[in-house]
């Protein structure tokens, strides 16, 4: 009968993860991604034309949401602070949450999604690179745009240059608005928990995390609507990706880590297989039914023998 596997039910790993391992990786990626945001700074100018040719292509397109989000958020400070809050905390705390999560519930399928993560934010930082954009918070308040951030800085733990902690805002890369990488782990995150979750809770995270995400940074005018819509690209192209980096770093694990083999098991008496389930016969006895190579009786008719041994053409005996 052939064998079928109940789905869920898939192997795990051959080799376990750790989280001794798995910490300093994903301080690694982080590292990177602040190093790339604090050293690849570009021209301001041409993060400023970036910006405004970003909102040019928004209106030609008929994408208008940031400013009447920024409007409501300037103008209305019960919405404006819990965004604010919103934007320069749950970043850096859900992310890692969901990981933490995904990696004692689901440890089967922690290392995809760990990959795919890391691989979208190493694609985000090519795009701070190559197009370092201005967001609109930092244009001038000629085109409109309010940095609640700097707006309601007395109320947070922020400073008025970014949402980095007062008095580091000149230490980061303020013009890293194209990808939104904000919007890309939101989506991640919300992606996770609707795919693992089991709760009508993390259903319903999974669908206002990212969604929520995306208003908070266009109404704090920190990104454009297409910064979000490439943020989203973004973590399109990792998922499709993450598969190619996972063989390619299990063919570098093959090529240039030791493996060793464990050492076969030498051969005992105590594993060879007991065909008699332990029992034993004594000298002589025989198996029903089974005709000693010397008898002169038919089959049956050795003395002893019982009317039950004898074949079903065998007569019964008379009474």
């Amino acid at each position: 009968m052939p064998h079928t596997e109940t789905p869920g039910t898939e192997a795990v790993p051959a080799t376990r993860l750790r989280w001794w391992t798995e910490l300093p990786l994903i301080l690694l990626v982080y590292a990177c991604y602040s190093a790339g945001r604090l050293v690849v700074r570009g021209d301001v100018a041409d993060a400023v034309d970036h910006g405004l040719a970003i909102l040019r292509v928004e209106q030609a397109l008929f994408l208008n949401a940031e400013h009447p989000l920024n409007r409501l958020f300037t103008r209305e400070p019960w919405i404006g602070i819990p965004a604010d809050f919103w934007y320069a905390s749950l970043h850096y705390l859900v992310t890692p949450a969901v990981l933490i999560w995904l990696f004692r519930s689901h440890a089967v399928r922690y290392r995809a999604a760990r990959t795919w993560l890391m691989t979208s934010t190493f694609i985000g930082l090519i795009g701070f690179t190559l197009l370092p954009t201005c967001p609109p918070r930092l244009l001038d308040a000629s085109h409109g745009f309010v940095d609640t951030m700097a707006h309601y800085s007395s109320y947070g733990w922020w400073g008025g240059e970014a949402s980095a902690p007062r008095g580091l805002g000149g230490m980061t890369n303020q013009y890293a608005a194209m990808p939104s990488l904000h919007v890309g782990w939101a989506l991640w995150c919300g992606v996770i928990l609707w795919k693992y979750g089991r709760t009508r809770l993390t259903k319903t995270a999974a669908v206002v995390y990212p969604l929520v995400t995306t208003i908070v940074v266009m109404g704090t005018a920190n990104h454009y609507f297409l910064d979000a819509v490439a943020g989203a690209a973004v973590m399109g192209a990792g998922l499709l990706l993450a598969p190619r980096v996972m063989r390619c770093a299990d063919l570098a694990k093959a090529r240039y880590l030791p493996r060793y083999a464990p050492a076969p098991a030498a051969p005992s008496a105590t594993h060879s297989p007991i065909v008699s389930a332990g029992c034993q016969t004594s000298a002589g006895e025989r198996i029903p039914r089974q005709r000693h190579p010397e008898s002169p009786y038919g089959p049956g008719t050795e003395p002893g023998a019982s009317p039950s041994d004898a074949g079903e053409s065998a007569p019964a005996p008379a009474r």
